[in-house]
């Protein structure tokens, strides 16, 4: 039988393409008050990666950033509406895999 691989790293980088049509829909990336938020770029290609793979969000790889950053990222992007705007910019191939639920009461638990 043969081994099962990790996931490819390629499975969420952002084209430079991607990232263009998805850039607009962002919140700013320094806040009016506190500390910068960690790139936009980077915890949208780990939210990516954890959708992309089914893989639960404990296991998204460091390069990503912190687990817990983009799982809480994610959650307020689903909030505040913006993540299906980046959805509906990406197109379909945003989050093949398993299907899911984008909404306010959306929960991934993957």
């Amino acid at each position: 039988m043969a081994p099962v691989l990790p996931p490819s790293a390629s499975c969420a980088e952002l084209t430079d393409a991607e990232w263009e049509r998805v850039r607009g829909l962002m919140p700013p990336q320094r806040p009016p008050h506190g500390r910068p938020r960690h790139d936009h770029r980077t915890v949208l290609a780990g939210i990516l990666w954890v959708l992309r793979t089914a893989s639960p969000w404990r296991e998204m790889p460091g390069r990503f950033g912190k687990w817990n950053t983009a799982y809480v990222r994610y959650r307020l992007w689903v909030a505040q509406g913006i993540w299906q705007r980046l959805v509906d910019a990406l197109g379909p191939a945003a989050t093949p895999g398993p299907a899911v639920k984008i909404g306010a009461d959306a929960e991934v638990s993957l």
